[in-house]
This record gives structure tokens, sequence and C-alpha cells, in this order.
């Protein structure tokens, strides 16, 4: 069996595969290492022979949570690292190094699975947008606040702004002007989003016209997918394009 991690800075996503072209026996999504391995204990008949991982976490706490795997289950771990080209892609950045490991990882698995120009959107803790053109070059992006940051903010410097998670997911029933200040946060927070995206597509299209495929991933992307009707969902395009970065065969 094959764990994957995909280690962000808010959660960690992970799913077991049976092997390595097989589709997620379990998956969840957790808030710390500790519950992590608690998820994973408590799957029955659990026997994990390989580990690979995604970390845009700080080097300390991706190696004491490789050291923590490699304790309780007793496998060796591989850590998705950059590279200026892989995969017929070419990494844009100045200094490829510092484009994120997650969209780095996202950037790939598009490709691969678009065989053609592509944009990705990945909406998580921060909204990101990526575009690849038909010959593998990474153009570039754009980085925003996501919808946790957004709502984060806007509940720390205002202090009339207090309501639970439960509230907020009623607001989003619909996107009408809000008549109480949850809905209007959260209505307004998506509204930025669904605008984020659809100027990346207007962009895009600068480039490519129609012939495209647009991606759509990260936690929060149900929020935008009716405004980009043409877009494909990947949950998982991260670790599509972990399995490229750390083949395991």
């Amino acid at each position: 069996m094959i764990l994957e991690l995909d280690c962000g800075n808010s959660f960690i996503k992970w799913r077991v595969l049976d092997s390595d072209k097989a589709n997620a026996s379990a998956e969840g999504v957790v808030g710390s290492d500790v519950a992590l391995i608690d998820s994973l204990v408590a799957l029955p008949g659990l026997r994990l022979t390989r580990c690979r991982m995604v970390s845009v976490r700080a080097v300390d706490e991706t190696n004491k949570l490789v050291a923590a795997l490699e304790v309780q289950f007793g496998v060796a771990v591989s850590c998705a690292v950059s590279a200026r080209e892989m995969a017929g892609v070419r990494n844009g950045y100045e200094d490829f190094e510092r484009l994120g490991l997650d969209r780095w990882l996202a950037i790939l698995g598009g490709f691969k699975l678009a065989s053609r120009a592509c944009l990705v959107l990945d909406f998580g803790t921060a909204a990101t947008a990526d575009f690849i053109a038909a010959d593998g070059e990474h153009l570039g992006g754009f980085i925003c606040p996501g919808m946790p940051l957004m709502r984060n903010q806007l509940r720390t410097h205002t202090r009339k702004i207090r309501y639970d998670d439960a509230a907020a997911e009623r607001a989003l029933e619909c996107l009408s002007p809000g008549r109480t200040t949850v809905e209007a946060v959260e209505r307004g927070c998506t509204l930025m989003l669904r605008g984020f995206a659809l100027t990346q597509l207007e962009l895009a299209r600068s480039y490519w016209g129609d012939d495209f495929t647009v991606f759509l991933t990260g936690g929060d992307a149900g929020l935008v997918a009716d405004a980009v009707p043409k877009a494909l969902l990947v949950p998982d395009l991260v670790f599509v394009g972990l399995a490229m970065a750390c083949p395991l065969s």
C-alpha cells in the first residue's frame, strides 16, 4: 500500500493506494500530524510499504512528520523537490526553487492530463493561477488570498464580524446580496474568488483563444465551478503530479 500526502499550510490531505496506479482505498483531510497518524492507525488492514509526500511547510516541520511516519509505519518517505524541467514542463520562475511545490506538482499534473495548453486554478488557503503553454513552457502565474485568508482577515480586523462555520455554510446557499453580516462576508469573498477565476480565463484566451484546458482544484474549487462551466474539477491534481515527481516503481 502506498501513502500519499499533500501537506499544505493549513491541512494535510492524505490518501492510501493499494498499488501505484490504483484508486484510493481510503482518504481524508486532517489538521495536524497527530490526527494524520491516528487516522491511518485506525484503518483496518493497513500495511504501508511506500510513502511519497509534497510539503510546503518549513523544513523542520516536514522532517518531524517524516520521522514520525518512519517510526510508526516503518516506511521510507520520498519527498517531492523542485526542478527546472520535468516531464516536458519547464518551470517559469526566475528562481525555480521559489515556485511552491504544490503549484509545481499541480502544473505537472495539469499538463499531463491536458496534453496541450492549460490553466490551473487552485483554491486553497491561497488562490493561485498558473499558465502552461502547449510546448510545456510555464508562463508564470498569480497568487491572491483564498477563502480562508479573506474570511480570517475580516474576522480578525473587524470586531463585529463573528460567526461559526455552520453559519458560513448556510450563507452560501445563494449569492444574492447579503442581509446579514455572515451572508455579506461569505458571498462577497466567494464573488471575489469567482472574479479572480474569470480574469484568469480572459488572460488565457488572449494567449490561446479557446485552445486550452482549465483545471480547478483545491478545497474551495466548488465555489467557482459553475462560473467556469467548461473547467475540469480535479480535486487530486497535486497527487497526479506527485506520482510523476516521486515514482515508486
